[in-house]
């Protein structure tokens, strides 16, 4: 619409306002497909809408005011617009100007904001749209009017008519249209039968109202019925579906969670969900056709193009899902079984007497020894185990040596770690998730097992499926018994047993089919049959899902029902792990309650790998903050390091071994000459604790000088000179012997911007001063090199080296807590502390020595290992053992072997550089600091006040997407990034990504 247009509309519509209505008011144009729409302000606030269209639209307009009138008779659980009379008592106001007739039409305003303005979308809000769209089907079930009869294009039910208009397409978008015409007809008859009603008919983004809530949206009104029409009443839940699933990566997870809140208001029938997915996508062939034709029309008018390229992105996603499938899916959302014969098949499989000599002629087994091969099993040990398939086999070997008269089985329903690479992994609406949950059942046999056919049947599938981790032979029987019609798939056979079949051929119950093949031509697994039953193919041919995702979990285990049914095992039910609720429930009563846990709803964490945390289920975390698993989670060579040693002696240091030495040598490698002296503790409190102990010793001094907000650990002593816990909850202030000088932070703290190190320098002086004060003579200071629970914070230049000189020129000791920071994290150095040019009396190493091992150590120069040496021993039973020093030898060398201090700096540098660039379009992120892989953003608003709230919002939604992140600062609005040196680029891109989706999300909006 031209300017010159707008105007015209305008003033048009203040002057019906004004002499039909009488009132004045100041006039906001609103987007129209045809009408011209108006909000109407009385003094600055939305009050009605106005809206103006040609004389010919009269029936349209009464048609869509006798639905307002009806609605709210009926006790609608919505806001809905009320229709304003004129002054001449009428709700439709006629007009003439220049001889052109118009209709005008005043509505009460709905305050609220677009759904198509809300981000993110989430499944609340998607329930409660299908929940209040359902309200208005059953509300519109006993209204009909003369005008409901109308053709209209966008009425669903009329789709065919886009058939005409496909030459406006390419070729593959039209293959695309054409599929879901050609589906749309076929059932075109049995479509017809459905029930009909009056329906909106256009529930689009546009037309939906949500409140401002940020957090907890709700639909507080649906306007517009100008596309109202009586139709399959099933149609007006796909039109939602069709706007509601638009840009989610996974449609049909979206339009399942708007089907359960319709369905709740509104109960639909069976035969109605057949339709819906054709229905679905009909709307959007109908959308795409109708932008194709206004696009050629109407060229200058976007309006009418809006949401073109969405539905396309739409179509083909939808054309990715199986008809079938997501009819399942949506009865299943229903309440329904999701495959209609699941309780049919269940029935007729209990009275079936099968035993496993009738899958194996070979076996005279009866029972079974329960195989755990789930996320959390100790047989399966490390996942570099269970890859080793000699190894493997061997276990199986060595497990069946032990339980001669079972066979070894299990698997149904059971969530697995081995399929957790990244071939098994989609990008859901959460994140990646992961194909885990296994669907059939394992029969762990030496190769060559023969394999029978249990009932008579079709081939359907004979092929060999090759690849890592495939079938390899895989045969697929079609079976029909008493009318039911199903299938039995028999995975990882030699190549030639499945081979010598073709589709079609038949096979007799008892008839020997195939037999298992071994490792590669199976697959590359150790000889074993995968055993599945399904009650549909879906549209697969040669191939099927033997896996499936936990969120599609209870759809898929209604297609492939527990092939136990047929023999009726004891002991063959999948071991889940406990659940959440009974975890926390014993937690809460038996834990000590200030052991805290991570999150508003708790993660249970049962296995690691690499930059991931892994739940019960198979879900990978990304992990951006768990600097203690140092070189990976559960790193191959550290875990045979700890396991081989602990084979042969694990005992304290009144003896003699090499391990000690070892791990002494390779760590004083990485320091400075003049550090040369090495203790071994536990932890890095033990490690801050002794390091106190030494300067107190080496100086015969009491005073200590710390950071605000520093935190150097547990004990009386590290929490006697940690401000972050005695100046926080429950903490009792300073000790009298402790000085504190302010955080040196250059963005917020006392003294900002660049070349505040001398500044802060004399707040040190300050402290040395204030304890000569008091005559308390000094022992030293203690600092990290950078400090982390501070918030990220890099010491400003020249602050370390000035302070060091202060606090040497009164005879005390410089201590270093690199528990945190060390162990070549920071990337440039091996230690933070190097990036200062400085050189401490004491350093301490906590965290990322023992990879997740409780190991610590302390280095200082001979000058204090001799002055601490004063004839009292020093004595840790576990500080050095054996064991420990072989996990801390493996750790160093798998730095270097690794190159993962090089990694530390090129991933940190580059996600520093893109964090400050993402900071460019999101001014919420007000610093971001930090070195290599020790990094932190601070949230902050444009006074720099801190945003502790939407610091743990982010915190929160990333977790949703299967990213875990934690806050540091004083205020808690720091994100801190400290992952396993693993991580790599693509870790931070994936990171980046989902940082840029929450940010760009309503409640992270500066306002």
């Amino acid at each position: 619409m031209s300017e010159l247009q707008q105007k015209a509309n305008k003033n048009l519509a203040e002057k019906i306002l004004k002499t039909n209505f009488g009132i004045e008011g100041d006039l906001m144009q609103l987007v129209g497909e045809i009408d011209a729409n108006f909000a109407v302000l009385i003094n600055g606030v939305k009050t009605y809408t106005l809206k103006i269209s040609p004389l010919a639209h009269l029936d349209s307009f009464k048609f869509q005011t006798e639905i307002l009138k009806h609605l709210p008779d009926n006790d609608i659980q919505l806001t809905l617009p009320k229709p304003i009379a004129d002054v001449k008592g009428d709700f439709l106001s006629e007009s003439i100007e220049n001889d052109k007739k118009y209709i005008a039409r005043l509505l009460t305003w709905i305050p609220g904001r677009l759904m198509a303005q809300v981000n993110p979308i989430l499944p609340e809000l998607l329930y409660d749209l299908g929940k209040k769209s359902g309200e208005i089907t059953k509300k519109l079930q006993n209204f009909r009017d003369p005008f409901d009869t109308r053709k209209l294009d966008w009425d669903i039910a009329q789709g065919t008519w886009c058939e005409n208009f496909l030459d406006l397409f390419e070729f593959d978008q039209r293959e695309i249209l054409q599929y879901y015409l050609a589906l749309f007809r076929e059932n075109l008859a049995t479509y017809k039968e459905l029930r009909k009603s009056v329906v909106h008919n256009d529930l689009n983004e546009n037309n939906i109202i949500v409140s401002y809530d940020k957090i907890h949206p709700q639909v507080v009104a649906l306007i517009d019925f100008g596309d109202a029409v009586y139709t399959q009443t099933i149609n007006d839940l796909a039109i939602a579906c069709a706007y509601g699933m638009m840009d989610f990566p996974d449609p049909l997870s979206s339009g399942l969670t708007l089907v359960k809140g319709y369905h709740e208001s509104f109960p639909l029938e069976e035969n109605e969900l057949a339709h819906l997915y054709c229905a679905v996508a009909i709307r959007l062939v109908i959308s795409v056709t109708k932008s194709g034709i206004n696009r050629k029309e109407y060229p200058e008018n976007t309006y009418l193009q809006i949401s073109e390229k969405q539905a396309w992105d739409l179509l083909k996603k939808w054309r990715n899902i199986d008809p079938d499938f997501a009819h399942y899916s949506f009865r299943q959302a229903c309440g329904f079984e999701a495959h209609p014969n699941e309780n049919l098949f269940k029935n007729w499989a209990r009275q079936q007497d099968f035993s496993l000599s009738d899958l194996f002629p070979t076996t005279t087994c009866k029972n079974i020894h329960l195989l755990d091969l789930s996320v959390s099993s100790e047989w399966i040990g490390h996942l570099e185990d269970y890859n080793d398939l000699d190894l493997f086999q061997f276990k199986i070997d060595q497990l069946q040596k032990v339980n001669p008269d079972k066979v070894i089985a299990g698997g149904y329903l059971e969530p697995r770690p081995i399929y957790t690479s990244d071939s098994y992994d989609k990008i859901g609406n959460n994140g990646k998730e992961s194909r885990t949950i296994h669907l059939g059942i394992d029969f762990w046999l030496p190769a060559r097992t023969p394999v029978a056919a249990l009932f008579d049947g079709e081939i359907v599938t004979a092929v060999n499926d090759e690849g890592n981790k495939e079938y390899g032979g895989l045969l697929i029987l079609k079976h029909c018994e008493q009318n039911l019609i199903f299938y039995t798939l028999y995975g990882h056979l030699t190549v030639t047993s499945a081979l010598k079949y073709s589709t079609g051929d038949l096979v007799k119950k008892g008839e020997q089919i195939a037999e298992l093949g071994s490792y590669p031509e199976n697959g590359n697994w150790a000889s074993h049959l995968h055993f599945q039953i399904m009650l549909s193919m879906l549209n697969y041919t040669i191939d099927f899902p033997g896996v499936t995702y936990k969120n599609q979990l209870n759809v898929w285990k209604s297609i492939c029902p527990d092939p136990n049914l047929l023999f009726q095992i004891d002991g063959l039910k999948t071991k889940y792990g406990k659940d959440n609720d009974s975890l926390l429930s014993f937690r809460k009563k038996y834990i000590g309650k200030s052991l805290s846990l991570q999150y508003k709803n708790p993660l249970q964490i049962v296995r690691g790998q690499g930059p991931y945390l892994i739940d019960p289920w198979g879900k990978k975390y990304l992990d951006t903050l768990n600097n203690v698993a140092h070189v990976g989670h559960e790193h191959i060579e550290v875990v045979n390091a700890g396991r081989m040693q602990m084979a042969l002696l694990n005992t304290n240091t009144r003896y003699l071994h090499k391990n000690i030495n070892e791990l002494a040598e390779i760590l004083l490698s990485t320091f400075p000459p003049e550090l040369n002296v090495v203790h071994f503790v536990n932890s890095g409190s033990e490690a801050n604790e002794l390091a106190l102990r030494m300067a107190k010793t080496a100086t015969n001094g009491k005073g200590f000088i710390a950071s605000e907000v520093g935190y150097h650990g547990n004990t009386n002593a590290c929490i006697d000179i940690s401000s972050y816990k005695f100046d926080g909850k429950g903490g009792k202030g300073k000790p009298d012997y402790v000085e504190i000088f302010p955080l040196p932070d250059a963005f917020r703290g006392k003294f900002r911007g660049e070349n505040t190190g001398e500044f802060y320098a004399q707040e040190v002086e300050k402290c040395i001063q204030n304890l000569k004060n008091k005559n308390i003579p000094l022992a030293g200071m203690i600092i990290e090199s950078i400090i982390s629970c501070g918030g990220q914070i890099e010491l400003p230049e020249g602050f370390l080296q000035k302070s060091f000189d202060l606090v040497r020129a009164q005879k005390g000791t410089c201590i270093i807590d690199e528990v945190q920071v060390g162990c070549g994290r920071v990337g440039k150095t091996f230690w933070g502390f190097q990036l200062h040019n400085v050189i401490p009396d004491i350093v301490t190493i906590g965290k990322p020595l023992g990879n997740g091992h409780p190991l610590a150590a302390v280095v200082c120069t001979a000058e204090i290992a001799e002055k601490f040496a004063n004839g009292m021993e020093f004595f840790n039973t576990f500080g050095g053992n054996p064991v420990s020093c072989a996990i801390g030898s493996a750790v160093l060398k798998m730095i270097k072997n690794e190159n993962l201090q090089e990694n530390a700096l090129k991933v940190g540098d580059f996600l520093k550089n893109e964090l400050k660039q993402l900071a460019k379009d999101f001014p919420i992120i007000g610093d971001v600091r930090g070195q290599g892989l020790f990094l932190g953003f601070e949230l902050v608003n444009s006074q720099l006040q801190p945003l502790e709230e939407q610091t743990t919002y982010l915190i929160n939604r990333m977790k949703e997407f299967g990213i875990l992140l934690s806050s540091d600062g004083p205020d808690h609005n720091v994100i801190k990034i400290k992952p396993p040196m693993v991580f790599s680029i693509e870790n931070a891109i994936e990171f980046l990504f989902y940082l840029r989706k929450v940010f760009a999300e309503d409640f992270m909006k500066l306002t």
